[in-house]
């Protein structure tokens, strides 16, 4: 099995180190395709305006200037156009990907942008918790993925539909179960933007999140992870709203 990798914290990024680890056991025949810089939340953009670079890294290791999209591209259309994947994992990022994170995420877009090509697709992240980025317990997805992943594929999953895997923050031993989840939803009231000044007193802003205790509803990503299970959650490449379909065809036609 030939398998694709990417992220958007960057080729250098430890994720994409744990994420090879993980891809190791499963096939020998890895292909790593990430951005030269981190790409967090550049969502599912592609580089329009701008060349992408490509610098080979090492065997079967690439950078990309460019978003996790541009990697997908370059890997499928350029350096495995002629022998395509039959797999591309994109992570592990740092941090969960749940709730409205997925329509920021540059980690699901990479996954996204394999589906579109016709890649069975896996999007792979890691939960933290308070003590931040230096803290993440990268053992989590390395020590539970492989097997989530084999199963995911045993069961297997439509086409034209991308997985969502977020590990929880916890060793591994700690982990309680793993959970078919659907997106969460934050309380977006939460969100403020941080102005700050600089050293010639001239003002800037940082967009973040105050905290604040909240009770996730059941059977989401967010309730997953609170409970210390693995969520899957297999997304859609179609965001149409069927109910307001049927609602607008009776107004507008259809």
């Amino acid at each position: 099995m030939r398998i694709l990798l990417t992220n958007d914290d960057g080729i250098h990024s430890h994720g994409i180190t744990v994420l090879e680890n993980i891809a190791r056991q499963l096939s020998d025949d890895i292909w790593v395709v990430a951005p030269e810089t981190d790409q967090s939340g550049v969502s599912h953009s592609l580089s329009l305006n701008d060349p992408l670079r490509l610098r080979k890294i090492s065997e079967r290791h690439y950078a990309v200037k460019g978003t996790p999209t541009d990697c997908v591209i370059m890997g499928m259309r350029s350096i495995l156009m002629d022998s395509r994947p039959d797999l591309i994992l994109s992570g592990v990022n740092h941090g969960q990907n749940v709730a409205e994170d997925v329509t920021y995420s540059g980690t699901i877009a990479g996954a996204m942008e394999g589906t579109i090509l016709g890649v069975r697709s896996i999007a792979l992240s890691q939960a933290y918790g308070p003590a931040g980025r230096d803290a993440i317990r990268w053992d989590c997805a390395e020590s539970h993925a492989p097997d989530i992943i084999r199963r995911v594929l045993e069961t297997g999953f439509p086409k034209n539909t991308l997985v969502n895997i977020n590990f929880p923050n916890c060793d591994p031993s700690e982990v309680t179960g793993t959970a078919s989840t659907v997106q969460g939803q934050r309380n977006q009231e939460l969100l403020r933007v941080e102005e700050r000044m600089d050293g010639r007193a001239k003002p800037y802003y940082w967009i973040a999140f105050s905290r604040g205790k909240s009770t996730p509803a059941e059977g989401t990503d967010l309730h997953a992870l609170a409970e210390k299970r693995i969520s899957i959650t297999p997304i859609k490449l179609d965001l149409t709203d069927l109910p307001t379909v049927t609602e607008f065809a009776r107004v507008f036609g259809g």
